[in-house]
């Protein structure tokens, strides 16, 4: 589509002006010859031969307008002088030099312009004084002031409106090609966005998992109960962390009508991988938020750290998003908290301020930890201070003064303008008091 447009533009660029003037020539000297088989005024000699060669080169000259527009303008100007110095009459050769003039008002510097305008008036003014005997001079002298004036007003602003063309075709493409760039920014941030997802989801669900199978596996020979507790809850991890994923993975697939992949393909009637209903609601269901709280701190607790949660102050409900930036990073927290300190105790506080909200995940340890020990900030804390940075918030991490390990979450509370100094709005939040 695009070549094809270049070829167009290209095409029209380069050869129909050509095509035009050449019209236009042709035109000009079938006028010019037809009026000179007309009885001229009074003081002017009839058509002949070199009369009507002199015409045809007037119009022939025409057709390099574009090309040389000065060079044109001169040429047809000087043919038209001797055209009138050869006693034949003015009018005749006349359109010609003043459409070189309209070109070169149009295309060249407006000096230039008024140079071969007053070129045009002096043409005119030597025809009148060549037969002023049967000559008004005042008309002569209005012909030659006002024709021109009008031919280099039109053309300025002709070429004027040409230039603004031009200028809105370039900052048309330039805004195409930023809508274009805006569209990869934004496909780039939403791919970073679900990879970010995707790795909160597998660096917990699996790291739950594999702390599960290994203690159902230590276990199972002396305490087959608890073995059947640990697989039940590898099972419902990773039933969640399929749905999870599932949910974030269909988003990749959604086409531009807004339906998956196998609905455009008339797949979606029903029939497909046996989901129906259900596995498409999984799919588009909300994104966690801290109404999971609850279910995270178990599965926790499941792996065999003592996790606790408090909430301090007035609880306010939280935009989806920030929801969902608090779930993940207490998720992050408490998987590093079962990935490095083992067997513990971990405590979530979320408290409620007046202009903020602080999240605090601290763990105590395994009981060997060093706290000058050096600390490299790795994917999972990147994420977290991604994701805070995106509603104005922040996020610290660090070994404790007595042990263990704290990760700090601080967001500017949502704020409505209807109450008096910007306070939080009040509500029941999503986690109840506890």
């Amino acid at each position: 589509m695009h070549a094809g447009s270049g070829f167009l533009e290209r095409l029209g660029g380069r050869y129909r002006p050509s095509a035009v003037d050449l019209l236009l020539a042709l035109g000009y000297i079938g006028a010019g010859l037809l009026l000179g088989q007309e009885q001229p005024p009074a003081g002017w000699r009839s058509m002949d031969g070199p009369g009507a060669a002199l015409t045809a080169l007037v119009g022939l000259v025409m057709v390099a307008r574009h090309i040389a527009p000065v060079a044109v303008f001169a040429a047809g100007s000087a043919l038209w002088v001797l055209f009138i110095a050869c006693g034949y009459w003015p009018v005749v050769n006349s359109m010609p030099p003043l459409l070189a003039l309209y070109t070169v008002a149009a295309t060249r510097r407006p000096r230039t312009a008024v140079v071969c305008t007053a070129v045009v008036a002096g043409a005119w003014l030597y025809a009148g004084i060549g037969n002023i005997e049967h000559s008004s001079m005042p008309t002569v002298l209005a012909q030659a002031v006002l024709f021109p004036a009008v031919v280099l007003v039109v053309g300025r602003g002709s070429g004027a409106l040409a230039e603004r063309n031009r200028q809105f075709a370039e900052l048309t493409l330039q805004l195409r090609g930023q809508q274009e760039e805006n569209a990869r920014r934004a496909l780039t941030e939403e791919r970073v966005r679900i990879a970010r997802e995707l790795h909160d989801v597998v660096a917990h669900h699996m790291s739950v998992i594999s702390l599960q199978a290994g203690m159902a596996s230590y276990v199972f020979p002396t305490d087959p109960a608890a073995s059947r507790r640990a697989l039940d809850t590898i099972a419902d991890t990773s039933r969640e962390a399929l749905e999870e994923m599932r949910r974030m993975l269909v988003l990749l697939r959604v086409g531009q009508e807004g339906q998956p992949d196998g609905q455009r393909d008339g797949q979606g009637d029903g029939q497909g991988d046996g989901q129906g209903e259900d596995g498409g609601g999984a799919a588009h269901a909300p994104a966690p938020g801290l109404d999971l709280l609850d279910r995270l701190l178990e599965r926790v607790r499941g792996a065999g750290v003592e996790a606790t949660m408090e909430i301090a102050g007035s609880p306010v409900r939280l935009p989806q998003g920030m929801a969902l930036c608090v779930y993940r990073v207490v998720q992050e927290a408490l998987t590093n908290v079962l990935k490095h300190a083992g067997p513990t105790r971990a405590a979530v506080t979320i408290r409620y301020e007046r202009r903020t909200i602080v999240v605090c995940v601290t763990d105590e340890g395994d009981g060997t930890f060093r706290p000058n020990k050096e600390m490299s900030p790795g994917h999972g804390l990147i994420g977290m201070r991604e994701r805070a940075k995106i509603y104005g918030g922040s996020v610290t991490a660090g070994p404790r003064a007595l042990g263990g390990f704290e990760v700090r979450l601080t967001l500017p509370a949502p704020t409505t303008g209807d109450r008096p100094g910007g306070l939080p709005a009040p509500g029941t939040g999503d986690v109840p008091i506890r």
